[in-house]
C-alpha cells in the first residue's frame, strides 16, 4: 500500500523544474555508454520506415478473393492464391518485426529507467536512446493507424489460412484430392506455416497490435526487473510526456527545431507516452494524482490544426485503458468526448 501511495504522490515525484529539459530529437548523438544499444536500435528502426511505407501502400487481394469464393474454379482460385501469397509474406515480415521490437524495447528501458539517475537526468544525459524510444512510440501509433484503416489485411490472412486448411484435407490419405491442392505442393509455395499463420491472425485481430506489443513488453519489463521499481519506469514515461508537452507549449523551445515535421513527431510521441503510461501504471494516466497532465496534453492537441490532432485525440479516446474507469474525472471524459 505504501508503494502505491508513493507512486500516486505528486509531491514525491513531480515538480515544475523536473520538466525544464530540451530533447534534441533532431541532432541527438549517442555517448559511448549508449553506443551498443543505440547501434542495435538503429538497425531495427531503419527497417521501421520501410515497414510503414509498405503497410501504407498495402492494397490487398479483395477482388481476387471475392471472385474465387463467388465462382470457385481452378483458375479463379489460382489467381487468388497467387495474389495472396506475396501479401501474406509481407504480413509475416510486419509480424516478425514486432518480435524484434519486443527484444529491443527492454534494452532501451533498462538504460533510461535504471538508477541511480533520476528520470530528468536520464532525459538530459541519454538523449540518443530517448530519441530512439520516441521513434518506437511514433512507429507504434502510425502502424496501428494504418492497420486500422486496412481491413484487407485480415481478409487476406483469413483466405490464406482457409487455403492451408483445405490443402491439409486434400492431402490426407482418405481425401480424394481437389483442384486447388497442387497450387501449394511445395514448401516454397507456403511461406507461412499454419502455426505461424494462427499467431499472425491473433496479432492482426487486435485493433492496435503494435500498442499491445509495446504495452505488454513494458509491463513485463516492470515485472521481470525487480531491481527497477515500477515507479522509476512510470515516472520516466510521465516525465518524458511532460517534457514533450512543455516543449510544445513553449515557443522558444519549439522554434529551436529546424524541421517542421518535428513538431508533429513530438505531438505523436507525447500521445504515445500518455497511452503507454495508462497501460503500464496500476491506476492509469487519468486519475488526479497522475504524473501525466492529460488535460494539458489535450489542450495542446486541440490548439493544433484538425488534420494534425484528430487522429491523436482518437488514439487517446479509443486506445487508452483507463479512460472510462470510474476514477477518471468527469472533466477529462468531457474533454475527450468525441
Amino acid at each position: 500500500m505504501g508503494n502505491l501511495l508513493r507512486l500516486l504522490s505528486r509531491e514525491d515525484c513531480c515538480s515544475p523544474q523536473k520538466y525544464d529539459v530540451f530533447l534534441d530529437f533532431e541532432n541527438a548523438q549517442p555517448t559511448e555508454l549508449e553506443r551498443e544499444v543505440f547501434d542495435e536500435g538503429q538497425v531495427v528502426l531503419e527497417r521501421a520506415h520501410r515497414i510503414l511505407q509498405d503497410l501504407q501502400e498495402y492494397k490487398g487481394a479483395s477482388q481476387e478473393i471475392r471472385k474465387a469464393i463467388g465462382t470457385p474454379d481452378t483458375e479463379s482460385e489460382k489467381q487468388a492464391w497467387e495474389a495472396v501469397l506475396p501479401l501474406v509474406t509481407k504480413l509475416k515480415e510486419f509480424y516478425l518485426f514486432s518480435k524484434e521490437l519486443e527484444k529491443l524495447v527492454p534494452k532501451i528501458l533498462i538504460e533510461i529507467c535504471a538508477g541511480p539517475m533520476t528520470p530528468t537526468q536520464h532525459l538530459e544525459n541519454q538523449q540518443a536512446l530517448v530519441k530512439q524510444f520516441a521513434e518506437i512510440l511514433e512507429f507504434t501509433l502510425k502502424f496501428d493507424e494504418y492497420k486500422m484503416t486496412t481491413p484487407a489485411i485480415q481478409n487476406d490472412l483469413s483466405y490464406y489460412r482457409r487455403a492451408l486448411s483445405r490443402h491439409r484435407i486434400d492431402d490426407s490419405p482418405t481425401s480424394p484430392g481437389g483442384p486447388f491442392s497442387p497450387l501449394m505442393a511445395t514448401a516454397e509455395d507456403m511461406p507461412v506455416s499454419s502455426e505461424l499463420a494462427n499467431c499472425m491472425s491473433l496479432f492482426y485481430a487486435t485493433p492496435t497490435p503494435m500498442l499491445c506489443i509495446l504495452s505488454e513488453v513494458t509491463s513485463k519489463f516492470v515485472t521481470q526487473h525487480k531491481e527497477i521499481d515500477v515507479q522509476q519506469t512510470t515516472e520516466t514515461l510521465g516525465t518524458m510526456a511532460q517534457v514533450c508537452q512543455r516543449m510544445l507549449e513553449t515557443p522558444g523551445l519549439i522554434q529551436r527545431y529546424r524541421r517542421e515535421e518535428t513538431q508533429s513527431f513530438i505531438l505523436r510521441v507525447m500521445v504515445g507516452l500518455v497511452i503507454l503510461y495508462d497501460h503500464v501504471h496500476p491506476v492509469g494516466a487519468f486519475v488526479k494524482a497522475s504524473n501525466v497532465d492529460v488535460k494539458g496534453c489535450v489542450r495542446v492537441l486541440k490548439e493544433q490544426p484538425t488534420s494534425r490532432s484528430e487522429g491523436l485525440l482518437n488514439a487517446l479516446r479509443y486506445t487508452t485503458k483507463h479512460l472510462n474507469d470510474d476514477s477518471t474525472p468527469k472533466q477529462i471524459k468531457t474533454l475527450l468526448a468525441a
